[in-house]
This record gives C-alpha cells, sequence and structure tokens, in this order.
C-alpha cells in the first residue's frame, strides 16, 4: 500500500488521503457547464472591456477582438479534447502535468491560479463602481461584502453554489439583450471613430492610436473572454464529462463570442468611443447618453448589471478554489487546502485566496488588476496549447472521446497567438507586467526549493493517465 504522510503515531494511506479530498460527482450537467462558462466571463461584458479603447481605438480593439475570438475558439477546441481524456479538477494543470511532468504542471497551475485569483478583486471593483452609480456607497464595503457572501454560499457545496450561479447568469443575460435591443436603433457608425487621431505609425479615424494600439488593446480584448477556459474545472463534478464538457466549452464560447461583437459595436456605436473609454460602469453611461440621466433602462441596466458582474466574482471563485483544491491533493501546495468540508467543498481553497483577493481589490485599479490577471492567463495559455500538441505526438493511443477539429493545426494557431498576447501588456503598463511575472517567479522558486519534495503520487490525472493507456 502506497503512503503519503505520516503523523504521529499513523502513517496515511494513499486511500485515506484522496478519501479526505473528494468532490461531489454528478453534481453538474452539460447546460449548467454552459452557464459557467459564460459566468466566468460575463462581466468583462459589463465593464472592464472598454479601457481597450483607450490604448487602440474602437478599430485597434476590434481587430484585437476577432483575433483574441479566433484564440479562444481554438483552445476550447483543444481543451475540449484534453477534458475528455483527463477529466480531473485540475484542467489545465492535469494537461500539462501528463505532457510535462510535476514541473510543467506547476507552472501550468500557478499560471492559472494567478488568473483566478486576481480576476475577482478586478470584478470587484466594478461591482463598487455599479453600486456607486446605483445606491451612492461602493469601495471597500461593498467589495468586503462580496468576498463574505459569496464565499459563504460556495461552502454550501458545488451543485447549490452552480444552480445559484445559473440564475444569476441568466439575469444578466437578459440585461445584455434589454441593452443590445435598445442601442440598436442609435447606433451611427461616426461615433464608432469619434477619439483623437495621433501621430503613432498607421494611425487613422479608424485606428486613432496607429498599428501599436491594436497589440495594447488585447489585454482588454483577452477580457471578454477570460476564464472560459475553467470549465474543465469542473471535469469531477460534472456529469457524463465525455460528452457534457465540450459541449459546455465550446457552447458557453459561442455565446460570449456573440455578446462581444454586439456589445462592442452597439454601446461604442450608440454612446461614442471617447465617450466610453475611461468608465466604470460602460454600459450604463452608454445608456444614460442616449437616453438621458435617470431612465428607466439606465436603471434597470444598471440594477440588472450587477448580476453580470457578480455571476463571474461568484463563478470564479468556484474556479480558484478548484485549481488550489488540485495543486494541494498533488502536494504542489499545502496538503491542508484540499480538505474539504462535509458539503465536499474545498473550504481553506475558497477562504485563502478571497482574502488575498479582497485585499488586492483595496488598490481600486480594475484595469491594472486585468493586465495581472491577464498575464497569468496567457502564460498558462501557451503552455495548455504546448501540452495538446505534445500529447498527441507522445500519446497517440490514449483514449480521446473528443478530438479536436484540426488536431494540432488548431492547437498550434492559439499557441501562437497566445504567444504574442503574453507581452501584449507590456505595451499598457510595464510595471504592472513585471509585478506580475515577479508573483511567478516567486512560486517558481517555491517550487524548486520547497513543493517539488512535497508532491503526492497515485492522483487522479496521474490514475488516468495511465488507464487510458492500457
Amino acid at each position: 500500500m502506497k503512503t503519503t504522510d505520516i503523523h504521529a503515531n499513523h502513517i496515511e494511506t494513499n486511500d485515506e488521503y484522496f478519501a479526505k479530498r473528494q468532490l461531489k460527482k454528478g453534481a453538474v450537467g452539460w447546460l449548467l457547464l454552459v452557464g459557467l462558462g459564460v459566468s466566468y466571463v460575463i462581466s468583462g461584458d459589463f465593464a472592464g472591456w472598454n479601457f481597450g479603447l483607450a490604448q487602440g481605438g474602437w478599430g485597434g480593439l476590434f481587430i484585437s477582438t476577432v483575433v483574441v475570438a479566433l484564440m479562444y475558439l481554438c483552445m476550447s477546441f483543444a481543451m475540449s479534447e484534453m477534458s475528455t481524456m483527463l477529466p480531473t479538477a485540475g484542467g489545465g494543470y492535469s494537461f500539462a502535468r501528463v505532457a510535462f511532468g510535476p514541473f510543467g504542471g506547476y507552472l501550468t497551475g500557478t499560471a492559472i491560479l494567478i488568473e483566478y485569483a486576481i480576476a475577482p478583486a478586478a470584478i470587484a471593483v466594478f461591482i463598487g463602481a455599479y453600486c456607486e452609480s446605483l445606491f451612492g456607497i461602493g469601495g471597500w464595503v461593498v467589495y468586503l461584502l462580496c468576498y463574505l457572501a459569496f464565499m459563504g454560499l460556495h461552502l454550501k457545496g458545488a451543485g447549490e453554489a452552480l444552480k445559484i450561479m445559473f440564475v444569476i447568469t441568466s439575469i444578466a443575460c437578459v440585461a445584455l439583450l434589454v441593452f443590445i435591443v435598445a442601442m440598436f436603433p442609435h447606433f451611427n457608425s461616426n461615433n464608432l471613430f469619434n477619439i483623437a487621431v495621433t501621430q503613432n505609425a498607421g494611425a487613422s479615424s479608424f485606428l486613432p492610436l496607429g498599428y501599436i494600439g491594436i497589440w495594447a488593446a488585447v489585454p482588454y480584448a483577452i477580457w471578454f473572454f477570460l476564464a472560459v477556459e475553467g470549465v474543465p474545472l469542473a471535469a469531477e463534478e460534472a456529469k457524463d464529462p465525455a460528452h457534457s464538457l465540450p459541449r459546455g466549452l465550446i457552447g458557453s464560447m459561442l455565446i460570449l463570442a456573440a455578446f462581444a461583437m454586439l456589445i462592442l459595436f452597439l454601446s461604442a456605436g450608440a454612446a461614442g468611443s471617447e465617450q466610453l473609454k475611461q468608465s466604470g460602469a460602460p454600459l450604463v453611461d452608454a445608456l444614460i447618453a442616449v437616453y438621458g440621466q435617470n431612465t428607466w433602462l439606465a436603471t434597470f441596466v444598471n440594477f440588472v448589471g450587477l448580476a453580470g458582474l457578480i455571476a463571474s466574482f461568484f463563478s470564479i471563485i468556484y474556479a480558484y478554489s478548484r485549481q488550489i483544491f488540485a495543486l494541494s491533493r498533488a502536494g504542489y501546495l499545502p496538503k491542508k487546502l484540499s480538505l474539504t468540508n462535509r458539503n465536499k467543498a474545498p473550504y481553506l481553497a475558497i477562504i485563502i485566496p478571497g482574502i488575498i483577493g479582497f485585499l488586492l481589490s483595496l488598490t481600486g485599479e480594475g484595469d491594472l488588476l486585468i493586465l495581472m490577471a491577464v498575464f497569468g492567463a496567457t502564460i498558462s495559455y501557451v503552455l495548455m496549447m504546448l501540452a495538446h500538441i505534445k500529447l498527441r505526438l507522445s500519446r497517440p493511443n490514449m483514449v480521446r472521446p473528443y478530438k479536436t477539429p484540426g488536431g494540432i493545426v488548431t492547437s498550434s494557431i492559439a499557441l501562437v497567438l497566445a504567444a504574442i498576447a503574453v507581452v501584449a501588456g507590456l505595451m499598457v503598463d510595464p510595471k504592472v507586467w513585471f509585478m506580475s511575472a515577479g508573483i511567478y517567479l516567486a512560486f517558481i522558486v517555491y517550487y524548486l526549493v520547497y513543493s517539488r519534495h512535497q508532491l503526492v503520487s497515485g492522483t487522479p490525472e496521474e490514475e488516468f493517465a495511465r488507464v487510458r493507456e492500457e
């Protein structure tokens, strides 16, 4: 019998160790997975994307959004294949670990963790801005209430939490549809191009900040889709993962792409790119610009728009807790972080990052927190696409219930685009980019000095890889 840990007078077996670290099986169907994918991201439609207008103008943000959407679609196909091969709570970390070994898994898992731990802090800032607009109250009180309320709900268990999330996300989608219908009659293409043209190379009314603006807008185009790749984190709680995971991932991506394009065209086309480029609540400000102050439409979208921000905040708490659960269970992070409560929720993996996220939200710098989250995300995308290519070449006989259309050509497209996106943050704020790189480096040092000596054998990803090749 393998052992994992020695306590005072007791040697804990693998079976005992993993028995304390079990998630609730079969709690999530494919429709909830679609809802999960949309909810991870839907806050990006309500706030954050518009900062890309300041970096690249409407044309720059439009081009970067189309390219980023292609990257995410190709990545969704590749991740659908890997998630059905290795349906574990580690998601991208698990794929990279099987492809490249323990260190490759750790590099990917910690990059994802940077993304998921920081993104809720940015969303909390935007929730505060919407609350300020609606109730006159924002700031740290709103951030704290968000973290306390939604961490508490997650401690009740995955099935219950995701059903609540699905309802919240549905309400948010209704708000977006109302906004789209309200803006459509007021669309004027001239409003897209009302940002002053600079002297940069390639500058025009379409690209007022020149060619470089396309690249600088990439982090904010990513905000339209950031975290949709987290759907596979629900693999151990999914019903029939071989069918439900691809449906959830690809289905949510198509919905999000449609919303991104409609919001990008209609908000700036009705209210003006210049008017929205620095807004903390761009949809509300767009409605006010068109319909005037204190209209029921602006109040409705503001109030229900909170649902969109809350949905993403709520679901990314789920994502970071499952990522930490998987890394901790494998021994990369302190093992106590993967203990679950009676509702099979990893309670410390929910609470501790929540405290860190709340402290980050106190900066109030939503746009800069986006850059930090995007840094972690794009690093993980590069590693996950490399993992897909490596597994196709080195383990061709592994069972693949779903196969990526186009194979490694598809994942190679996503890989190249992700590599370009990694350094896009340097175009916006080099200091924040290097700060993020410093956090990542600290994680790497922790592994090399300590956690590589604490790894646990017999993890689910290892067992899946072994069984699927037999």
